[in-house]
Order: structure tokens, then C-alpha cells, then sequence
């Protein structure tokens, strides 16, 4: 009789909001707060016309580990591999543990560029683009130098110059700190909630950390912009810019994704589209990749703390082989 009474009572609320939000309407809009409650399956029990839709309709879910059948994996501390055609999970090890990205939080800064910026704006760089700590991949910007959106976009993904990065924060938010507070705001509402960005560019930092289960979200969000395809699987990008006094300045890189430099072969049941590389020595070696299987279908795999480059790109093609 207590349940049944609860029942009553939580119909009659939830007819009170479909009221409040009128009947006969298209569709009804819950958007997704991860700090709410109430989800959307229990608007779906009922029997309404108007019903949220769930969050992770589209989206891959997994728990911690699904390694059954699967690689050893032994060389790698966190990986997944991710159908997103049919938002399958076919392998995942440690998927939800916290660890350092490295540059893989590049991925992050340049969704928030295609999402808030202009490629054809024009970025000034200031004095905090250089970057002192050592091994820091740099383009060398200088501060007064002057290049494109577009330009940072591609330094940043293809080649994973720090530089790049503070450049773009800085002219999405006008500071770090304010660009820091954007990302770990847009990666909770992406439903990445084991992430916290303390940089835009991925050298350690205690409090900068994530999970290769939200780089796949975060990857994933990115994956909707051309541009962002685009430049993760250009092989070289050559261009000009010009530094404070207005003299040209080349730039000619590479990317750092050694299957599509050719250093090495993926499965043959895969073709690499592109990716994002990471490494620090306190991430190891770390990659995010999508790649299409032989009839087009789209993967997102990652690894998380291999132990060296040629560990990461062994694991990697092992992990590809799963690829159906």
C-alpha cells in the first residue's frame, strides 16, 4: 500500500510538470546536469508522449574493466576501445581510473577553440607562451607574434606545441585560468566527471587529470567538427605568420602520429584516420586514435601510460586487432 501510494503521488508530480510544460508539444527538453537525480529512464517507464531523452543514448558506457577475450595489455595501464556506430564498448582496462593525459588534453583545448573561436581569427601570442620546463614541445612563438586560429589549431594537434596552447586559451577566455575553469566546466556537462584540467596543454600538474573513458567522451564531442578531423590526420602542415614587427616567420611541422608518418603499421583490418599524441614522465606514452574499419565504420581507442613509444604503438595495434 506504501508503494503504491508513493506511485500515486510521483505521477501526479510528474503530470503536474508535463503540465507546466504544455501538452501536444513536440518533445520534451531535460538538458543533462550531472548533478541531478532524477535521470531520464524514469520519465521513460511512463506512459507519456513527451519523455527525455537519455543521456548516453548515443554514447558508449563501460565499466572499469571488460578485458574478457581481449589483449594482455600488459604494457598499458588504461585502455579502451570504443565502437561508436553502435556505441559499444568491445574492450576496456581501467577505464575509469584517474591518471595524467600528458597532451592528450589538447584534445579538450581545441574543441572549446572550434566550439568558441573563428579559425580565420587573428591569435597575438603574450609573454606567458614561453614555456621554460624541459623536454616542452614548442613551436616557438615569441610574444607579438601574430598567426590564425587556424594556424594554432594545427601547431597544437599536429605537432603539440605548448606554445600553441596558451596562445589559444588566451584568446578563447583571456587568461589561462579563466580558459582552465571553460574546460573542466564543458567536460562535466559532457558527463566527464573524473576530469580536472588544472592547463591547456598537459604538463603534470597534481590536479590536472582524467580518465581514458572521459577522453573518449571528450574525444568523441570533438570528432562532430570537419576541422577537427581534418588536422588530426594531416601527415605535414607547412605555413607563414608573422612576429611582432610584421616579418614572416615559416613554420613547417609534422605530425606526431607515427602510423600516419609510417613509422608504424596498423592491423590491416583498420585504416587510422587520426589521432592526438601525449607524453610526459609522469603520463608515459599516451594516444587517442579514430580509426574506420573496412566498411567505414568509426573506432575511438586509447591508451593511457604505456611505458615507452614503442610499447604504446605495440599495445595500440594490439588493441586495433579487436577491431571486428
Amino acid at each position: 500500500m506504501k508503494c503504491t501510494s508513493k506511485y500515486i503521488l510521483f505521477s501526479i508530480g510528474i503530470l503536474f510538470i508535463l503540465t507546466l510544460t504544455g501538452c501536444g508539444t513536440s518533445g520534451y527538453r531535460m538538458p543533462y546536469d550531472y548533478k541531478t537525480k532524477l535521470s531520464a529512464f524514469t520519465f521513460n517507464t511512463l506512459s507519456s508522449e513527451d519523455t527525455a531523452v537519455p543521456f548516453a543514448g548515443d554514447l558508449c558506457v563501460a565499466g572499469d574493466e571488460n578485458t574478457q577475450g581481449g589483449p594482455d595489455m600488459s604494457m598499458a595501464t588504461s585502455a579502451g576501445l570504443f565502437d561508436v556506430g553502435s556505441c559499444g564498448t568491445i574492450y576496456a582496462k581501467n577505464l575509469h581510473k584517474q591518471m595524467y593525459p600528458a597532451s592528450l588534453t589538447k584534445t579538450m583545448t581545441a574543441l572549446l577553440a572550434l566550439k568558441y573561436g573563428h579559425p580565420e581569427d587573428t591569435i597575438t601570442a603574450s609573454a606567458n607562451v614561453y614555456i621554460s620546463e624541459p623536454g616542452a614541445q614548442l613551436i616557438g612563438l615569441k610574444e607579438g607574434d601574430k598567426l590564425t586560429l587556424d594556424q594554432a589549431l594545427h601547431a597544437l594537434l599536429m605537432y603539440s606545441g605548448n606554445d600553441a596552447s596558451i596562445a589559444i586559451a588566451e584568446y578563447i577566455s583571456g587568461s589561462v585560468d579563466e580558459f582552465c575553469n571553460l574546460m573542466n566546466r564543458e567536460a562535466a556537462e559532457l558527463g566527464a566527471t573524473n576530469t580536472h584540467f588544472a592547463n591547456p596543454h598537459g604538463l603534470s600538474d597534481d590536479s590536472h587529470y582524467t580518465t581514458a573513458y572521459d577522453l573518449y567522451l571528450i574525444f568523441n564531442e570533438a570528432m562532430k567538427y570537419d576541422k577537427f578531423k581534418e588536422i588530426i590526420g594531416m601527415t605535414e602542415y607547412t605555413t607563414t605568420y608573422s612576429d611582432r614587427d610584421g616579418k614572416a616567420k615559416e613554420l613547417t611541422i609534422k605530425n606526431s602520429n607515427l602510423y600516419l608518418t609510417g613509422d608504424f603499421s596498423a592491423p590491416s583490418n583498420v585504416n587510422i584516420i587520426g589521432g592526438k599524441t601525449g607524453t610526459t614522465k609522469m603520463a608515459g606514452s599516451c594516444l587517442v586514435l579514430l580509426s574506420n574499419d573496412q566498411k567505414g565504420n568509426p573506432y575511438i581507442s586509447i591508451i593511457l601510460k604505456a611505458q615507452d613509444r614503442d610499447s604504446l604503438y605495440n599495445e595500440m595495434s594490439r588493441l586495433l586487432e579487436q577491431v571486428p
